[in-house]
C-alpha cells in the first residue's frame, strides 16, 4: 500500500480550501450553474417550489406610502418612507415533504435589490403543516425611481442536496411610465394583516 507524506496531503487540502473560497467569492457564477432550477411566472400563477410538491402564488400587490402592523397598539404610528412601500400578498400550499426555508428578495431591471422591511412582524413567508395552506404578506421599501421590471425572487437552498430551486414572479411593471402610475395611485396606508392558515381545499 502506498503511503503519502504529510506535506503532500497538506498541499491537497490547501487546493481544496482555495477552490471552495473561490466559489464563495464569485456567487454570480454559482447561480448560473445547471443544478439550479428557475421557475418563472406572473401574479396569480401557482408555482412549484423546490420540487417539493408545495406551491407559492402571488395573489396581489399593493403600493402604499406607509404601513402599519395589524398587531400594533393604538400608540404605535405607521412606518413612513421617503420612497414607497410595496406589499406583496401571497398564498402558499404545502406538499407532503417539508420545504427548505425561503429567502425572498425583490429585484429591478436597474439592478436594485430589496429585502423585506424590519419592524413589521407580520411581513414574511413560510409554509404551514402538510395538507394546509397559508396566506400572508411580504413588505418591501423600494425606490420609486427604480421600479421597472420588479421581480420577486424566492430562493431555496438545499444545503445537503446538489439541487437548488428559485421562483421568479414578474410583478407586471414593464415601463417607467407604469411604475410612475403605481406611485401616483399609491394608498396612504397599508395595514399588514396576520398570516392565516387554513385546510388546503
Amino acid at each position: 500500500m502506498k503511503l503519502y507524506r504529510p506535506a503532500t496531503i497538506l498541499v491537497g487540502v490547501v487546493f481544496v480550501l482555495v477552490g471552495g473560497l473561490t466559489r464563495l467569492a464569485t456567487p454570480d457564477q454559482v447561480y448560473d450553474e445547471q443544478n439550479i432550477k428557475v421557475v418563472s411566472g406572473t401574479i396569480g400563477q401557482a408555482l412549484d417550489y423546490a420540487g417539493s410538491g408545495s406551491t407559492v402564488k402571488v395573489t396581489r400587490i399593493k403600493f402604499a406610502r406607509s404601513v402599519l402592523d395589524s398587531t400594533a397598539s393604538d400608540d404605535d404610528k405607521p412606518l413612513e418612507t421617503n420612497g414607497i412601500y410595496l406589499a406583496i400578498e401571497w398564498d402558499a400550499v404545502r406538499g407532503v415533504p417539508k420545504p427548505d426555508g425561503i429567502t425572498p428578495t425583490l429585484m429591478s431591471d436597474g439592478g436594485s435589490v430589496y429585502v423585506p422591511v424590519q419592524g413589521v412582524s407580520s411581513s414574511g413567508m413560510d409554509f404551514p403543516d402538510a395538507g394546509f395552506a397559508k396566506s400572508g404578506t411580504l413588505v418591501f421599501e423600494v425606490n420609486p425611481a427604480d421600479m421597472k421590471g420588479l421581480t420577486l425572487k424566492l430562493r431555496s437552498l438545499m444545503i445537503f442536496n446538489a439541487y437548488n430551486s428559485s421562483i421568479q414572479v414578474d410583478l407586471g411593471i414593464p415601463t417607467e411610465a407604469v411604475a410612475q402610475q403605481m406611485v401616483d395611485t399609491a394608498a396612504p396606508e397599508y395595514v399588514v394583516e396576520k398570516s392565516v392558515t387554513r385546510v388546503e381545499s
